[in-house]
């Protein structure tokens, strides 16, 4: 049976969706500083948790996750194939890496992707969750968790899901753009200047 609703507008409200950036959303509710003028600049759960309200972090990191989860659930319920669903929820990470209503100026998609992976796959999702809080909690180092969480979620996916080509093709698209979004990160982390989980920096961190 054919989807009620066009598939491409799936795609079109997805990107819409992504581009919420829930980061600046939450912090002109809670009249906090644009999270883009302070630590790194990037507006994330990450960076916003650098301000000291970790009310304002949960908030954003729930809402950047359920973005990505919902729009990904909603293609999937509606009977779209995987080759949709997999555009969809590339879309919604690209909406938020470089969101419309913000100039383009977004985050680096790791909650938006962790969100969507636990749609596309609920194993998937668990598993790279997995590999992201044991980095981040041998390390401190959210960046890095991210980086090589990102390198593991096609592994993983080739695994746990096999034999579904488009959801791979969506999970190492997504993977690479959450690894070049971290490029200046992986900089600062080979020479030694990343900043950890919870430190209030000005310099650029992640």
């Amino acid at each position: 049976m054919s989807p009620a609703v066009p598939p491409v507008l799936f795609v079109i409200a997805a990107y819409l969706i992504g581009s919420i950036s829930f980061a600046i959303v939450v912090s002109r509710a809670m009249k906090m500083s644009d999270p883009r003028s302070y630590g790194s600049g990037n507006p994330g759960a990450t960076n916003v948790l650098r301000s000291g309200k970790k009310l304002a972090a949960v908030l954003t990191l729930l809402g950047d996750a359920l973005k990505g989860m919902l729009i990904v659930l909603a293609a999937k319920l509606a009977g779209l194939d995987d080759t949709w669903v997999a555009a969809v929820a590339i879309a919604v990470t690209v909406g938020h890496m470089w969101p419309i209503f913000f100039r383009f100026q977004g985050g680096k998609g790791v909650a938006t992707a962790a969100g969507v992976l636990l749609t596309l796959d609920w194993r998937l999702g668990l598993a790279a969750l997995a590999v992201w809080i044991a980095v981040a909690a041998l390390t401190k180092l959210s960046s890095l968790a991210a980086i090589l969480t990102a390198v593991a979620a096609p592994l993983l996916c080739h695994w746990l899901v096999p034999n579904r080509p488009a959801i791979f093709g969506a999970v190492l698209a997504i993977a690479a753009l959450l690894v070049q979004r971290h490029k200046r990160n992986l900089l600062n982390l080979l020479a030694g200047t990343e900043g950890k989980i919870g430190q209030k920096a000005k310099t650029d961190a992640n």
